[in-house]
């Protein structure tokens, strides 16, 4: 196996297409064809599955994807390291966030970014913490903003402070006029929650045990957009930070207010331990604590400092 070899075989799988690939690595469909004929030849087994809808892995091409798409971007890494030896920063990043951060957080970063790196491409991906720590352990991932216990995750972290959780309802439904509800009333009502996988959840179910209360929960969303939506619908209550709901909030679409035994998570800021940050990657984070600290300041983001 050469790095030109892997280095297409990571791009047709993620991609999921001969032509797509080409287009991005800029060779020519057969010259990619050839080096993964060449590269399931050394390994004696296919990689890919040809159908009429494009390239799709078999096991042991997943296989291969999680054992050298880590290595593989970090020989990009290198290399775009060398060439900003000489200039400005440049390469990919790759950033991981929560939904209820990327919802604050997303675009407004995005653009510094755009505007003060024009050289870097920032890949954000928004996904659950536990998705998150698993790409970042993998080197699939260079940064990422989450929430969890960071003495359990072996990765290097920094706190950033404690988001709290308050109550969220419809229009209407009288929580803006209340300074804060009793947290066994809250979940006694019609509730709108994430499924069992995801950490908020886990934080309510405790909740919810320690008081001895069997949740009502009608619905359950993964999504935020789809777990907003619901309540904005008048189909239950959630528990969400209130920045995540700033600006429904502000429009009046939604009305929120604290719980009476507060609930909060720690959220971190989390990269690889087992390999050196690109110049790339350092440029971003500086930036991203920059703009972290803005939006507290702004008022746009409450994280209580721990």
């Amino acid at each position: 196996m050469d790095f030109r070899q892997l280095r297409t075989f990571s791009c047709v799988a993620e991609l999921g297409s001969l032509s797509k690939a080409s287009d991005t690595l800029r060779v020519a469909q057969p010259a990619l064809s050839r080096q993964i004929k060449l590269l399931e030849h050394e390994l004696r087994t296919e990689l890919f599955t040809r159908n009429g809808r494009g390239m799709v892995l078999t096991e042991a091409g997943h296989l291969l994807l999680a054992r050298t798409s880590g290595i593989v971007r970090q020989l990009d890494q290198i290399r775009d390291d060398i060439q900003s030896a000489k200039g400005p920063p440049s390469g990919q990043v790759v950033l991981g966030l929560v939904p209820t951060v990327s919802c604050v957080l997303s675009a407004r970063f995005a653009r510094r970014c755009v505007e003060k790196f024009p050289g870097i491409s920032l890949r954000i991906v928004e996904s659950y913490s536990g998705h998150l720590v698993e790409w970042l352990h993998r080197g699939e991932m260079d940064l990422a903003i989450l929430y969890g216990r960071s003495a359990d995750l072996h990765l290097n972290v920094q706190s950033l402070g404690r988001d709290n959780i308050v109550a969220v309802g419809p229009r209407g439904c009288g929580l803006a006029r209340k300074k804060s509800v009793d947290i066994g009333w809250l979940l006694r009502q019609r509730l709108v929650l994430p499924s069992h996988s995801h950490g908020l959840r886990a934080l309510i179910e405790h909740a919810a045990a320690q008081r001895k209360i069997k949740l009502n929960v009608q619905l359950e969303a993964d999504s935020f957009r789809v777990l907003t939506s619901l309540v904005e619908e008048g189909l239950g209550f959630a528990l969400l930070p209130p920045s995540s709901v700033h600006g429904e909030v502000a429009d009046g679409r939604l009305e929120t207010t604290a719980v009476s035994r507060p609930m909060t998570r720690e959220l971190i800021f989390a990269s690889p331990i087992d390999r050196p940050a690109s110049t790339a990657s350092l440029a971003i984070t500086a930036l991203l604590r920059e703009e972290v600290a803005a939006c507290r300041k702004e008022g746009v983001w409450d994280i209580k400092l721990s």
